[in-house]
């Protein structure tokens, strides 16, 4: 049984740590982008791997929960915790620095709390890349992504980001520190514990710095959209993009115009790439070495697929000004959608040969829920989707608060039947605690169980995410 923070705990953390680890207000910190939880805490923002295994070891002597905080962007409250007796909720914002670049070792030495583009910046100084990407790169830190082995849009290329840490500093759930920092590529002297604590969600430890892959930066980049029939045609649009282009795709992501729509209806303001807006469309980002021509690439890859009716039209980058726009409208998709407001959002992954079924049954499972708009968008280049259903125009999503849970069962249990994840790179945190408990695996549930127990016995380490508390 867990204790709640009490004014007596509170002097003892004041003891230990300097005033400016401590905010008076918590008001940022116990909400989520999406508006649907509210948690709880008292916050402290260490400034050192010392001061963290101090509080630590002063929450574990009092049976206090701790619930590590990054950017705030998790979409699954992983971040706060809404029910139990209050807990200390520990940033790691302080925790700020760049603490190596070796560049010609393409590694990147931080700590946990470095915003993901100070990290892209501090690599693009080395004359490297960090490819790790997404929409909320301005203010995701570093340890909450590696706690969630965040994906974004270069997973096709590159990986998620457990594929782009050689090392971690963690503070285990006792106070002791972990030291494996290390920057080897080759390290097989015993169990993999970089790789248990990445995707853990905090709940086994707290990472206090990471040591990070970087890549050479590709001499040229380009993008285009190219119109599918369908999201059958669009795969094997991808499968001839792989053949041809091979390794230089970064990025291939579909979307449909409903996306469009939600841009055309409540912003944000984008330019329409397509004089007849397309039922979908593919983004092709590519990344290649001194000699060759993204923009030939491309072309070679839209004459082939135009030829074998893949594809219905397409605009290819002629500047970097105008692939920013193509990037422009994929990632402001998710804003529209908040703007709009979702009935239920799901982060999902599927076999790709699966996907162009998925989305054709989705359809029309839920069409015997209720009516309602979906947009389907996402990495296709690795089967990831977010399938989100939304309110009929003139309506909002607290009118289908009854329907909510039946359009989360019909598309998870679909995913599910397809051999697919009802989390694909957003984690569990404690809003997918149950799906964990309907879908996976009774033994591997078992696993995960004894694992945390035997790490983390006393259960202060970021309770009831992942699993349920005990």
């Amino acid at each position: 049984m867990l204790n709640p923070v009490t004014p007596d705990f509170e002097d003892t953390l004041r003891a230990l740590l300097p005033a400016a680890a401590f905010k008076e207000d918590n008001t940022p910190y116990v909400s989520e982008p999406r508006g649907r939880w509210a948690g709880q805490g008292m916050v402290i923002a260490p400034g050192s791997t010392d001061e963290v295994a101090a509080v630590v070891r002063a929450c574990a002597a009092a049976r206090v929960g701790i619930v590590p905080y990054g950017g705030g962007t998790g979409l699954v409250g992983g971040q706060l915790q809404q029910e139990g007796p209050a807990p200390v909720v520990l940033s790691l914002e302080r925790m700020n620095k760049i603490r190596e670049v070796y560049p010609s070792e393409n590694v990147l030495v931080c700590d946990a709390g470095v915003i993901l583009a100070d990290v892209q910046k501090a690599a693009e100084d080395a004359g490297r890349l960090f490819p790790l990407s997404l929409a909320s790169e301005g203010s995701a830190r570093i340890g909450g992504l590696l706690a969630t082995n965040a994906g974004g849009v270069n997973v096709l290329r590159y990986g998620n980001a457990r594929a782009l840490c050689l090392g971690l500093e963690v503070v285990r759930p006792d106070g002791t520190i972990w030291h494996g920092l290390t920057r080897l590529r080759k390290d097989n002297t015993g169990y993999d514990l970089r790789n248990l604590m990445i995707g853990a969600e905090g709940t086994l430890g707290i990472i206090t710095g990471a040591a990070l892959k970087l890549a050479p930066r590709p001499a040229g980049i380009g993008a285009a959209l190219m119109a599918v029939p369908s999201p059958a045609a669009a795969l094997e649009l991808l499968a001839m993009a792989g053949d041809q282009i091979g390794e230089g795709i970064s990025a291939f992501e579909i979307m449909h115009r409903q996306g469009f729509d939600f841009l055309e209806e409540v912003g944000p303001e984008y330019r329409q790439p397509f004089s007849d807006i397309p039922e979908w469309f593919v983004l092709i980002d590519v990344g290649l070495p001194a000699g060759l021509s993204p923009e030939e690439a491309l072309e070679g890859l839209f004459a082939s697929a135009f030829e074998a009716e893949l594809v219905t039209d397409g605009v290819i980058a002629q500047s970097n000004a105008q692939r920013d726009a193509f990037w422009h409208i994929r990632e402001n998709i998710p804003e529209a959608n908040r703007r709009i407001g979702s009935v239920s959002s799901h982060d999902i992954s599927l076999p790709l040969s699966a996907i162009p079924a998925f989305i054709a049954r989705g359809k029309q499972a839920l069409a015997e829920v209720g009516e309602f708009r979906i947009n389907c968008f996402g990495h296709l280049g690795d089967g990831n989707l977010h399938y989100n259903v939304f309110p009929m125009p003139g309506r909002n999503r607290a009118d289908y608060e009854a329907e909510r849970p039946a359009v989360k069962r019909v598309v998870h249990d679909l995913v599910h039947a397809m051999e697919g994840s009802v989390s694909a790179e957003h984690g569990i945190g404690r809003l997918k605690v149950k799906d964990l408990e309907t879908y996976g695996d009774p033994t591997k549930l078992a696993m995960l169980r004894a694992i945390k127990d035997a790490l983390d016995p006393l259960g202060i380490m970021n309770p009831g995410a992942v699993l349920r508390q005990n």
